[in-house]
């Protein structure tokens, strides 16, 4: 999964809740994701699920309740807006070189949702 701006923000200001790039209005808590790939994972377009950070340091890192949006977006990614998912990137995982968080390459997967709404990350 990628994060990136929607067309009504500026880093992390956001503006509005309307993406006109993106077709998406009225909300910001949203993943678009390849339509076939959310059949195939047992979801369906529009459904909502939780988005689970993959990184092994025993933590879980945890966005609730984001609506699964068809998108034209290769098989196999993902993408969101952040600073919603930010709560997903691991820390240790950083650029070669850059030493910045990787935010544009984040391991994930989906769980059907358990509450909507909620942003939350744990220690194990």
């Amino acid at each position: 999964m990628q994060s990136m701006r929607s067309h009504d923000q500026y880093n992390t200001t956001i503006y509005g809740l309307d993406d006109r790039y993106r077709g998406v209005k009225g909300q910001r808590d949203v993943l678009f994701v390849n339509e076939a790939d959310i059949i195939r994972l047992g979801f369906k377009p529009g459904q909502k699920a939780d988005i689970v950070s993959i990184w092994d340091d025993g933590r879980e890192r945890r966005v609730k309740g984001f609506t699964l949006l068809a998108f034209d977006i290769p098989a196999g990614q993902a993408a969101a807006y952040y600073p919603e998912v930010n709560p997903l990137v691991p820390l240790e995982s950083t650029g070669d070189g850059s030493h910045t968080p990787t935010s544009k390459f984040v391991a994930i997967r989906l769980e059907m949702a358990s509450e909507t709404g909620l942003i939350m990350a744990k220690s194990a």
